[in-house]
């Protein structure tokens, strides 16, 4: 098709439009009655930041526009320009949303800026806080699930978007296939955390967490992802977290895949440091020979003070000595 004109008789030149050239908002017919208002940096600013003269004309005519309070288109379209060269400014998208409200302007349409800018600044606070506040008014969520797992697969572990994803689903009940998104993501990559985070947001609130079979599953879970990445501290957080108000020895499952672990020489901090946690409840409790008990706690805790986990060597011997100064009847435990 080289060669082939527009309709006009001129040339054609492809298919994207040549960018306009700029014109400052001082140099706009439509914007002669209003008077900008500069930045007030003080009488003697110590260091002056170098705006662009772009970045100075758009923002000197924002401030007039709020000194007057005005809603109207063209100051609706000011703040979108204001917003482009600085997404980080809570005023300008504040005062976005007042206009946005008093026309009653297009949402669909707002949401669709929203998301160019989400995928040019994906961890900016500012516009996820925008974005959610357009879907609020919407009052329907649309497909913006499927726009948030887009931007994950971007960045797995972008926290912005983990936060507004379980806002949305707490927001319009969207718990439904949730568990399954995560678990993908897991598949994916097992040291995920922000993943293995979700996973237990799901469970806590719209599974029944204290119920056995809900336990016993995620138990399970847990631990066929610990024996495949044993030094991998998201599940056994995880796993921690489903058991947090469980009793540990308790869990027959639990400390047999523990022991099978030790028996098959796995060496893992988060699986010594699980053990002791073991030992202390049982000390507790009055369960089980006491001395012995305290042996293989101080086993577990010297190998992790001076091998497994040197970084923590205070926190370890911490605990020794707290477990000591407890259940031992030594009486030159310091």
């Amino acid at each position: 098709m080289s060669g082939s004109g527009s309709g006009d008789g001129e040339e054609f030149v492809g298919w994207e439009e040549k960018p306009k050239p700029y014109i400052f908002y001082k140099d706009r017919p439509e914007w002669s009655d209003v008077q900008p208002v500069p930045q007030n940096d003080g009488p003697n600013p110590v260091v002056c930041i170098a705006y662009t003269p772009k970045f100075q004309d758009v923002y000197d005519y924002f401030r007039a526009i709020v000194h007057r309070n005005e809603r109207s288109s063209r100051a609706l379209k000011l703040t979108e320009d204001a917003a482009i060269l600085n997404p980080a400014n809570y005023t300008v998208w504040a005062y976005r949303r007042s206009i946005i409200n008093d026309l009653k302007s297009d949402l669909d349409e707002e949401l669709k800026l929203s998301t160019k800018m989400v995928f040019e600044h994906p961890k900016n606070y500012q516009i996820w806080f925008h974005r959610m506040a357009i879907i609020d008014w919407l009052k329907d969520p649309g497909d913006e699930l499927s726009f948030i797992a887009s931007v994950l697969e971007l960045d797995s572990k972008n926290y912005h978007a983990w936060q507004h994803r379980q806002w949305l689903i707490r927001k319009f009940n969207l718990w439904e296939g949730e568990l399954e998104f995560v678990s993908s993501l897991i598949d994916r990559d097992i040291r995920n955390n922000s993943a293995w985070n979700q996973r237990y947001f799901v469970i806590s609130n719209f599974k029944d967490i204290n119920s056995t079979d809900i336990v016993e599953s995620e138990v399970e879970y847990s631990l066929n992802k610990i024996r495949l990445t044993p030094n991998n501290e998201s599940p056994w957080n995880y796993l921690r977290g489903i058991l947090q108000s469980q009793c540990l020895y308790k869990n027959t499952s639990l400390r047999a895949a523990l022991d099978t672990m030790v028996n098959n020489n796995i060496c893992s901090p988060f699986l010594e440091e699980f053990r002791v946690d073991i030992i202390e409840e049982q000390l507790e409790d009055g369960i089980g020979n006491k001395d012995e008990l305290l042996d293989v706690a101080k086993d577990i805790l010297d190998n992790l003070s001076n091998t497994l986990d040197t970084i923590r060597v205070n926190y370890w011997n911490y605990r020794l000595k707290k477990i000591n100064r407890q259940y031992s009847n030594a009486a030159d435990v310091e």
